[in-house]
């Protein structure tokens, strides 16, 4: 690849490639699964600080309940996106979303919830 551009990676396979090139290659998933399981347990333990996660003790181990459900999120960063981004403009944020590529099924169906009022 010497000479090319190399994209951004998005930051889950960003873990996955700095794991990789932590071991002599060639690389099996054996030879990973160590190095993610701790780069895993360092973000759980971000998140739960940063209140994202709830973490609880289960004998040994912990487990961990989200803060907010997926929904809340996306409504969350729909909001703020249209506030930050488009500046309030609602023509800008459905411009957006139509030009970011959802299908026509996809328009007809906001289309209809907003009708209907289902949102």
């Amino acid at each position: 690849m010497s000479g090319q551009t190399i994209e951004r990676l998005p930051d889950a396979e960003l873990e996955v490639m700095q794991a990789i090139w932590d071991c002599k290659p060639p690389v099996s998933r054996a030879d990973i699964e160590p190095l993610l399981e701790s780069r895993l347990l360092t973000l759980l333990g971000r998140l739960t600080q940063k209140g994202v996660l709830q973490a609880q003790k289960r004998g040994k181990s912990k487990v961990y309940t989200p803060a907010f459900s997926r929904g809340q999120y996306v409504a969350s960063q729909g909001s703020r996106f249209l506030s930050k981004l488009c500046r309030g403009d609602v023509r800008l944020f459905a411009t957006a979303l139509c030009e970011g590529g959802l299908s026509r099924e996809e328009v007809e169906e906001l289309r209809r919830l907003l009708e209907e009022d289902g949102l």
